[in-house]
């Protein structure tokens, strides 16, 4: 072909390389600025199916890709965080969100010699766009900034590589061998199948659409050779989502079907009308060049058309979708289990992974709470039943640890932001104090089984004293989860003049039990138990100071035993709720002993 050479095909794969890195480092840019807001705006706003199509649309439009959203959506689903339900209308949104790159990319077609005109191309502005943008990554020292410069380089890149592929294929326009090449694509079902191809093998629609609009400056594509390759490339984005389903449970493997079966029904309606109004109307609108503009409106008329045309059979969608992919009874059995499943599939956007995950630590932690109530009553009031639940409970939380841990270590590996990177480290620390309070909650277990297997009993006197200190673990606990789960730094302030006044009712109790002993009013054995109780219960107090103590060194960027020790020598607020605490439960403890005499 006359003009177009081996250095032309060169460039063209250069610019798309640009493209999709461009494309990489903008998506990667934004998903880390939106932090993982984008997980819990798509666990609360898609009860709505009108909310989901909206929400699809402005996280794609956010994150610019929709093949991003679905492998999303995919991990959300697998991991159990949304329904199969709730990702119908985001799957919908996030394809009419997808078209906006090529509107930007239309851009590059203007024309006039105006300063605002020209200013508008891609051309003019990319490189003032890459300079704003090195500058914001090299001076801002807030990583959001730094990450708000990579979005504008990536972009900058982006456009680098759309002018380099639109320039390389410049020479075809006069080409009379690239003309009889292009009227092959007047097959329409040749030209879905190059589209969906293509598409597949690129992953990436909006790379696809602004590979088409650099051909079509060329000049010898029509309207109706490139609608159908728009449908094409519409199909071969699902490739994202297929490959992503690989290995994962059957209901997440759905979301992909879902999203293949939107665009394919899209193109079986609208291929048909478009051959219709082309070939038997005659309609001259489809015999007309296309150019940058035609094709970002053709590719927003198929996405709006398909969802205004699909969007009454929703549910017709997941019932396909069940009827392809059919549930079986190890999926039955799965969904009415409660195991924690964190998926891998989620760690292509660290923001939703970390958010995914602290939503696990927050049902440890809500699970941990109810295992060492029920350890805190058993002492008093000792029951098989409970005995058992409170044993299962520990070991699930062993697992809770486990998978969180390792999943936290893998979320370490990728690129986060100040923000995820302070709740990975919370998060790290505090679910090993939940795993060692459930285990002292074992331990209390066990004293209270070999007292009721013994058939001995603490005296009332004892079980008095227990209540009371047991009453002040029951609120520390409390707090300090309350104070996770909120990240409230209020609450969190509050834990440690409690567990200071929890030390000192446990040394009051041992004394007290020393002086039984002493005076032969308790046995050797008991008291090698009750002993082996205030240990455990002080060492709860303790974990709870520690979760308290994690959040404030994190969030106050302060060294925790500096902090304490300031505060216990110098913070009025501190010893005035020390004293209050302190009042409350020594009262307790003397109006239980008053009580006694």
């Amino acid at each position: 072909m006359e003009g177009f050479s081996i250095f032309n095909i060169f460039s063209m794969l250069g610019g798309l390389a640009f493209f999709l890195y461009g494309m990489n480092v903008m998506s990667t840019g934004l998903e880390k600025l939106t932090g993982g807001k984008l997980e819990v705006a798509l666990k609360k706003m898609t009860s709505n199916i009108f909310k989901s199509i909206l929400l699809g649309m402005g996280i794609t439009i956010a994150i610019q890709s929709s093949s991003a959203l679905t492998v999303m959506l995919v991990g959300l689903v697998n991991s159990g965080i949304m329904s199969l339900e709730q990702t119908v209308g985001v799957c919908f949104g996030s394809n009419i969100g997808t078209t906006l790159t090529a509107w930007i990319l239309s851009l590059s077609g203007l024309s006039g010699d105006s300063f605002f005109i020209r200013m508008l191309k891609p051309t003019s502005f990319s490189p003032i766009i890459a300079l704003i943008g090195i500058i914001m990554v090299m001076a801002c020292k807030k990583n959001k900034k730094k990450d708000m410069g990579r979005i504008l380089v990536g972009f900058a890149i982006l456009m680098t590589g759309m002018t380099l592929m639109s320039d390389s294929v410049a020479p075809l326009a006069e080409s009379e061998e690239f003309s009889k090449i292009l009227t092959a694509f007047k097959n329409p079902f040749l030209g879905v199948l190059v589209g969906a191809g293509f598409t597949g093998i690129i992953q990436s629609s909006a790379a696809s659409t602004g590979i088409l609009q650099a051909f079509s400056r060329t000049g010898g594509l029509t309207n109706g050779m490139a609608f159908p390759i728009i449908m094409g490339l519409n199909i071969g984005t699902c490739i994202t989502s297929l490959l992503s389903s690989i290995g994962v449970k059957k209901n997440a493997k759905r979301v992909a079907c879902i999203h293949i079966a939107f665009n394919v029904i899209g193109v079986i309606i609208l291929l048909p009308v478009v051959l219709f109004l082309q070939y038997v109307l005659d309609l001259t609108i489809f015999s007309k060049v296309t150019n940058e503009v035609s094709i970002a409106i053709m590719h927003t008329v198929f996405n709006l058309v398909s969802t205004f045309l699909l969007l009454p059979f929703t549910s017709l969608l997941v019932k396909l979708s069940r009827f392809i992919i059919k549930e079986d009874k190890e999926e039955k059995e799965e969904a009415s289990s409660h195991i924690l499943s964190l998926d891998e599939i989620l760690l292509k956007t660290p923001a939703v992974a970390v958010e995914a995950c602290k939503g696990a630590t927050i049902e440890m932690a809500d699970l941990t709470r109810k295992t060492i109530l029920s350890a805190l009553d058993i002492i008093t009031n000792y029951n098989e039943d409970s005995a058992d639940e409170i044993i299962r409970h520990e070991d699930i939380i062993d697992g809770y640890e486990d998978k969180i841990n390792s999943y936290l270590l893998k979320i370490c590996r990728s690129s986060v932001t100040g923000h995820d990177s302070r709740n990975v480290s919370k998060m790290m620390h505090c679910v090993g104090n939940f795993e060692r309070i459930s285990d002292h909650a074992v331990n209390l277990v066990e004293s209270a089984q070999e007292m009721h297997e013994k058939g001995i009993t603490f005296s009332s006197e004892c079980f008095n004293e227990i209540s009371v200190i047991r009453e002040a673990i029951a609120e520390n606990i409390t707090k300090a989860i309350d104070a996770y789960k909120n990240n409230d730094l209020t609450i969190a302030h509050k834990v440690e003049p409690l567990e200071e006044v929890v030390d000192n009712l446990s040394t009051e109790l041992k004394n007290r039990h020393i002086r039984r002993l002493q005076n032969d009013e308790c046995t050797v054995e008991l008291g090698y138990i009750f002993q082996d109780i205030l240990t455990n219960l002080e060492r709860i107090s303790d974990h709870c100071s520690n979760i308290a103590g994690c959040l404030i060194e994190t969030d106050e960027k302060t060294r925790i035993h500096e902090y304490l020790q300031d505060v216990k020598e110098n913070d009025k607020t501190f010893r005035n709720e020390y004293h209050a605490y302190a009042e409350k439960f020594f009262t307790m403890l003397n109006t239980a002993e008053s009580s006694m005499q």
